[in-house]
């Protein structure tokens, strides 16, 4: 692929931009002990800390300037999505193209700084409140009226600079923007937890039998999910001889390839911010009922199990219905004199096809959920970190395809044999280039 100019500018750039992401995580924020937070972190390994602290790339142990990371972000944008459901003038925008989608983005970045703001506010109060043991508080001078101000305005301003880079990725890269650098941010902490998995097994806290038998779960849940996100269901096609010009082009059979996880790590993702919030809140308050609430949404309680799987299942649901409508397929089908054999053209033709696609997303959420429950089990069976869990697995395996499958499409696009060779492209469920409908 290196062999390519404009794929390997785009790869380079890609690298380069994550290379200042990850120089960035050690920025410390000023006025505060990072060695008193690291100690914190690594005493909550497995709570909504932990699980912060991994898709921030270790930003939150390092108190970094990149703290927040891209979690105001998917916030915003969790909350534009959800809006365009419901106010018209948004849903208006969104079907106006190109330019309505960009005037969305902005509002969704403004959205993004104000809550940073309120984020990294209540952060730093949290932060003069925590005590570590054996460290003592972490930052220098609680309850500084400056301290406070530089603080959130240097997570704001960090937050800004993270959505643009994940912006920059998204168009002058290669893949999609935000999941990279979250994707970035759980493979560098890798090294650590393979690291910790060997002194466990060195003192005897671990077997061979055990890492042996956690090597082997995500091996097979890798190969599960690589299987479930190449999954199709595919809707045979037909189109009928048309004139065109001063000929009759002959009839042709296609076929309309329907994913079986249509909304992809978004559902995880989504979820997961969702249920961070709750802990959040509960950091900064004493409240009874606020600590009640934050002991049920704790990663192993089966009521935080229960809401995980219901958030995953509504946004999968959800996410698929704004990024695939099965009436404006209809449409177009119709237009362009395509339909499904034994379907009437139109209504009867959506009406289908939103069938189909309601049983696959019960398919492919279930799927999610199941994954993403993984590191429960692993956790309280052989007492490891997050970055062997199914999230994680989910989210760095499904970019990782993503990501290849933007890269052999610009080689496809160049006729570069490299990737597509006379025996077929290696990703598979994908046919050659000539033999695309």
């Amino acid at each position: 692929m290196f062999k390519i100019p404009e794929l390997r500018r785009r790869v380079l750039f890609t690298l380069g931009l994550l290379a200042v992401y990850r120089i960035g995580v050690f920025c410390t924020l000023p006025g505060v002990d990072r060695q008193a937070m690291m100690k914190l972190v690594a005493t909550q390994q497995n709570s909504f800390l932990g699980l912060f602290n991994m898709f921030s790339g270790g930003a939150i142990e390092n108190l970094s300037i990149f703290a927040l990371g891209v979690m105001p972000y998917i916030s915003a944008s969790i909350i534009f999505q959800l809006l365009t459901v419901v106010i018209p003038t948004l849903d208006r925008l969104n079907k106006e193209g190109e330019q309505g989608r960009r005037k969305i983005n902005q509002w969704t970045r403004y959205a993004t700084i104000v809550l940073a703001v309120v984020q990294g506010y209540f952060i730093v109060v949290s932060l003069e409140n925590t005590n570590t043991a054996g460290a003592g508080q972490i930052v220098h001078e609680p309850g500084s009226f400056g301290f406070r101000f530089l603080a959130v305005l240097t997570l704001a301003a960090g937050t800004a600079f993270v959505m643009w880079l994940g912006e920059q990725i998204t168009e002058r890269g290669i893949g999609n923007g935000m999941s990279v650098i979250i994707f970035a941010g759980i493979i560098v902490g890798l090294p650590s937890a393979l690291r910790q998995m060997s002194d466990a097994l060195a003192s005897g806290q671990m077997t061979l039998f055990d890492v042996l038998a956690i090597a082997g779960i995500v091996a097979a849940v890798i190969l599960f999910i690589v299987f479930m996100e190449r999954a199709q269901r595919r809707i045979p096609i037909q189109y009928a001889k048309r004139l065109v010009g001063n000929r009759v082009a002959a009839a042709q059979s296609t076929h309309l390839p329907l994913r079986l996880n249509m909304a992809g790590v978004i559902p995880a993702i989504f979820a997961s911010s969702i249920l961070m919030f709750p802990a959040t809140m509960a950091s900064w308050t004493d409240a009874p009922w606020m600590q009640a609430v934050q002991g049920a949404l704790l990663p192993g309680d089966w009521r935080y199990n229960v809401f995980f799987v219901a958030l995953i299942m509504f946004f999968a649901y959800f996410y698929t219905a704004v990024m695939f409508n099965p009436v404006d397929v209809a449409e177009n089908l119709k237009k362009y004199g395509g339909y499904i054999p034994g379907i009437r053209p139109g209504t009867k033709t959506a009406e289908y096809i939103d069938h189909v696609l309601s049983r696959l997303t019960v398919a492919g959420a279930a799927y999610i959920a199941a994954v993403c429950i993984l590191p429960l089990f692993l956790q309280s069976r052989f007492s490891v970190s997050f970055y062997f869990g199914g999230t994680s697995l989910l989210i760095v395996v499904s970019v990782a395809l993503d990501t290849v499958q933007q890269i052999e499409s610009h080689l496809i696009s160049k006729n570069y044999e490299g990737f597509a060779d006379s025996q077929g492209p290696r990703i598979r469920n994908r046919r050659p280039a000539e033999e695309s409908p």
